[in-house]
């Protein structure tokens, strides 16, 4: 294993068994599942950004309350984290500047939007679990332009401009900042994102770095 190219392991790490790896995609993409699922390997804290900024009944936090339960979260996980969630404007001055690894998770639009249709339908029958606690899915609220259908709708063009842009800068393989090539994307139907948690086990469970959670 230690005789592979650092751009071809799986995730890259701080080189001392210590991974602090954010996810990004539009709403919908598959960063909780995914998020979920890596942390688990790894053995760190799965952060989900939405959990902090939501508060019951769908009152948000204010910047500084947002920012001061990710420090603390973040703080709380001294062996590494996995963190899905966008907050660019929020969170990027805290995340970006301890991130060891950034996925960008980019399916096409006609195979996830099902998914976050079918998710949205079985939050309002109460059959899923929320985003945040005590944040219920309202129909009106979700047929409105304020709803997370047409969030997803509306912002995947921008979504993947930006991470566009982002990957051209601090993609693993080609990034134009060779200091900070951290950044890979998995498009397609999820079979890369699969074969992909596949290699980090493999690799975990080959170097013996798997560390118990906080």
């Amino acid at each position: 294993m230690n005789n592979i190219p650092t751009p071809f392991l799986p995730l890259l790490g701080d080189g001392k068994g210590r991974y602090r790896v954010r996810i990004v995609g539009n709403s919908g993409s598959g960063k909780t599942t995914t998020g979920a699922a890596l942390a688990a390997i790894l053995g760190v804290p799965f952060i989900p950004m939405d959990k902090i900024f939501w508060n019951p009944g769908w009152r948000e936090s204010t910047p500084e309350e947002f920012q001061a339960k990710l420090r603390d979260a973040l703080a709380h996980a001294e062996h590494g984290w996995v963190v899905d969630g966008n907050y660019e404007s929020k969170s990027s001055a805290i995340v970006m500047g301890q991130v060891t690894d950034i996925i960008w998770l980019d399916p096409p639009l006609y195979v996830y939007f099902p998914r976050i249709l079918i998710r949205t339908i079985l939050r309002l029958f109460r059959l899923g679990t929320p985003c945040a606690p005590g944040c219920d899915e309202r129909l009106g609220e979700v047929l409105s332009k304020e709803g997370i259908l047409w969030w997803c709708l509306s912002n995947h063009t921008p979504c993947r401009a930006k991470n566009t842009e982002r990957f051209r800068v601090m993609g693993v393989e080609n990034g134009t900042d060779t200091e900070n090539r951290k950044m890979r994307r998995f498009g397609g139907w999820g079979e890369d994102v699969r074969a992909w948690l596949k290699d980090v086990a493999d690799m975990v469970t080959g170097s013996g770095q798997k560390v118990k959670a906080d």
